[in-house]
C-alpha cells in the first residue's frame, strides 16, 4: 500500500517536503535493477570505477552549498555543521576511489604449485542511515561499497530523506550507471525490514539504536546475512587533576552539544577527579551559558533544534525539574528546543548516567584515581568513543588500553575521520567502518590454487 513521508524543519515545524515511502514491492524492484547495475558495474576496469567516484565527489562539491542548506532544512543542523558534512560525503569519495585500484589480494606460498587470494565483490548492499547525520553516515556505507564494486539500496530515515535523494541525483549526473545507487525513503518496518529480509541483499550497514539493531541482526542471521552496525553510546569525557583545566572546560561543551547531542560519540558522562572537580565545574559553568542556541541557519549558531517532537518529549524524561547543575539558554516558540544541561549530585546509576538521552544533557560524576575512572567509564553497556584528559603520557596509554570503546582520544574530543576505523565494542556496535580496510569488508575472499605440476610420467 502506497504511502508519503512528511518532512518537517525543526527549528519551526513547517512542513519542507512530502516524499513518496517506498513498500516491500519497491525494495523488491529496486533490487532486482541493482542486482543488474552491480554485474555490469564490476565488470568494468577498475580505473574507470575510480574515475566515475572522483568525478561524483567533484558533482557533490560543486554542490556543496545546496547540500548543506538542505540538511539544515531537514535536519535542524547548524551550519557549519551540515557544510562540514556535505564535505565529508565528498572526501569519503574521493578516499574510496583511491582504494579501487589498490584492492589486491595475497599470493600464499604452496607446495606445488601457485595460490592467490581475490577479494570479489558481495553484489547489492543494503544502507539503512539514521536521521542524526543523514549524509555523512549514508555516504559511510555507500562509498567503500561502491568502489568495491557493489551496488547499494539506501533507505535513510523517514525524517531526513531529501539529501539521499539529492545525492543521487547527482551520482547520476556524475555519470555512475543507472540503478548503481539507489534510494528508497520509507518507514524502518515497512522499507527497512524489506531490505534487511530480502535474499538478493549481501550485507546490511546499519546505523541506529541498538534495540532495533539487535533485530536487524537477527532477520539477517537467518539468511546469513553479512551485518555491519554502529548502535548507541555513553562516552565518558575523563579529566585528570593534572589536565589543563582550562582547555578541557572550554572542550567539554561541544562534545555533547554537537548537533545539539544527536551524536551516539557524545561526551555526556564527564568524569572529573574529585580534586578538580569544583574547578573544573567553576570553568565549565561560562563555558556552557556561552552556547548559542538558535537558528540553524545563521553562522552564529553553536546548536540548533532537536529533530522532533519524540525526541524532545525523550531529552525531557531524563531532566527532573529541580535537578542541579548548569543550564543555558534555548528559544521559545515554535521548534523542537531544549538548552544545553549538566547536571551534577547525580546517582552514578540513574538513567540519565547509563542511558544514551541522545539529546544537549550531560552528567558530571566525580572519581578519585585512576583505577576509579576506569571503573565508572566501563560501568556502562556501550563502548562507542571517549577522551581521556591528562598531562601524563603514560597515564594517557594506560587509560586508553583499560577503557573498553572503540575511538578514543586524549586531550580531545575528535572520533570520526574517514580515513581511520570507526566502530564500537559491547552494546554498541559490530565491525568497523571507515578507514583502510573500509573496502575489504564489502568483499568475499575467493582461494585460487593452481598447480604447476607437470602430468604424471
Amino acid at each position: 500500500m502506497s504511502y508519503e513521508l512528511q518532512v518537517l524543519n525543526p527549528a519551526t515545524e513547517e512542513v519542507v517536503a512530502t516524499v513518496p515511502g517506498a513498500t516491500a514491492a519497491d525494495v523488491d524492484a529496486a533490487v532486482v535493477r541493482a542486482a543488474r547495475a552491480q554485474a555490469d558495474w564490476a565488470g568494468r576496469a577498475p580505473g574507470d570505477r575510480a574515475r566515475l567516484l572522483r568525478r561524483f565527489a567533484v558533482t557533490v562539491d560543486e554542490h556543496l552549498e545546496e547540500l548543506a542548506r538542505l540538511e539544515v532544512r531537514e535536519a535542524g543542523h547548524t551550519l557549519g555543521n551540515a557544510r562540514w558534512e556535505a564535505g565529508n560525503v565528498r572526501d569519503l569519495l574521493d578516499y574510496v576511489a583511491g582504494g579501487v585500484e589498490r584492492l589486491t589480494g595475497r599470493q600464499i606460498p604452496v607446495a606445488g604449485g601457485l595460490d592467490v587470494t581475490i577479494l570479489e565483490p558481495l553484489g547489492v548492499v543494503g544502507v539503512i542511515a539514521p536521521w542524526n547525520f543523514p549524509m555523512p553516515i549514508a555516504a559511510w556505507g555507500t562509498a567503500p561499497a561502491l568502489a568495491a564494486g557493489n551496488a547499494v539500496v539506501l533507505k535513510p530515515a523517514e525524517t531526513t530523506p531529501l539529501t539521499a535523494l539529492r545525492l543521487v541525483e547527482l551520482a547520476l549526473e556524475a555519470g555512475l550507471p543507472e540503478g548503481l545507487f539507489q534510494v528508497l525513503p520509507g518507514h524502518g518496518p515497512v522499507t527497512g525490514n524489506a531490505l534487511v529480509e530480502h535474499p538478493g541483499v549481501a550485507k546490511i550497514v546499519f546505523t541506529g539504536s541498538t534495540s532495533v539493531g539487535k533485530q536487524v541482526l537477527a532477520k539477517g542471521s537467518a539468511l546469513l546475512k553479512r551485518v555491519t552496525l554502529e548502535l548507541g553510546g555513553k562516552s565518558p569525557n575523563i579529566v585528570f587533576a593534572d589536565a589543563d583545566l582550562e582547555a578541557a572546560a572550554a572542550a567539554a561543551p561541544m562534545s555533547f552539544l554537537d548537533n545539539s547531542g544527536q551524536d551516539c560519540c557524545a561526551r555526556t558522562r564527564i568524569l572529573v577527579q574529585r580534586s578538580a572537580h569544583d574547578r573544573f565545574l567553576e570553568l565549565l559553568a561560562p563555558a556552557i551559558e556561552a552556547v548559542t542556541v538558535g537558528d540553524p541557519a545563521d553562522e552564529k549558531t553553536d546548536m540548533g533544534p532537536l529533530i522532533s517532537k519524540a525526541q524532545l518529549d525523550r531529552v525531557r524524561s531524563y531532566v527532573p525539574t529541580d535537578a542541579q547543575g548548569i543550564r543555558g539558554k534555548a528559544p521559545e516558540g515554535p521548534g523542537f528546543w531544549f538548552p544545553p544541561t549538566v547536571l551534577t549530585g547525580v546517582d552514578p546509576h540513574a538513567r540519565v548516567a547509563v542511558e544514551e538521552v541522545f539529546g544537549p544533557v550531560a552528567v558530571v560524576l566525580p572519581f578519585d584515581d585512576e583505577a576509579d575512572a576506569v571503573r565508572l567509564a566501563n560501568a556502562t553497556d556501550y563502548g562507542l568513543s571517549g577522551s581521556i584528559w591528562t598531562r601524563d603520557i603514560g597515564r594517557a596509554l594506560r587509560v586508553s588500553q583499560a577503557v573498553r570503546a572503540g575511538n578514543l582520544s586524549v586531550n580531545s574530543h575528535s572520533s570520526v575521520r574517514y580515513w581511520t576505523p570507526f566502530g564500537g565494542f559491547k552494546q554498541s556496535g559490530i565491525g568497523r567502518e571507515l578507514g583502510p580496510d573500509a573496502l575489504a569488508a564489502f568483499t568475499e575472499t575467493k582461494n585460487v590454487f593452481i598447480s604447476t605440476e607437470g602430468p604424471a610420467q
